[in-house]
């Protein structure tokens, strides 16, 4: 088993907001993520596939393929946009990072042409990452 990577950048804002809480839970929970405007990120996304090297093109999956899949299942629908307000997959979640990993996985795990999502990482600051297996 081999595993490659592709790493893509975005940027996005999104409020941290549970429309069933009142509105001083949302502050005690969220902080100010939650505040009304929202906020943004530059958010770094490691997209890892698994699979057995195929002996005729050397590959596991074409990392330009992989670059394409992500690049049109998820970066042209985040980037520069309102995770709450412009984004169809992020619709009715609250776009917390775990939450955003989780939708992003949904996105391409059935668009793979071969080998198998492992892991879809979310780095929304330096210091701080989500990791979904599935």
């Amino acid at each position: 088993m081999i595993y490659i990577t592709r790493r893509e950048v975005f940027a996005a804002s999104h409020r941290l907001y549970n429309p069933d809480l009142p509105e001083e839970q949302n502050e005690a929970i969220y902080d100010k993520c939650a505040n009304k405007n929202g906020h943004g990120h530059n958010y770094i996304l490691e997209v890892v596939v698994a699979g057995e090297i195929d002996p005729v093109t050397g590959y596991v999956l074409d990392l330009k393929d992989l670059k394409r899949i992500i690049k049109d299942n998820v970066i042209k629908k985040v980037d520069h946009k309102h995770l709450n307000h412009d984004v169809d997959f992020m619709t009715g979640i609250i776009p917390t990072a775990e939450n955003i990993c989780v939708a992003i996985w949904h996105q391409i795990a059935d668009k793979l042409p071969s080998g198998r999502l492992y892991s879809v990482k979310l780095y929304e600051t330096e210091n701080n990452y989500v990791e979904y297996r599935g």
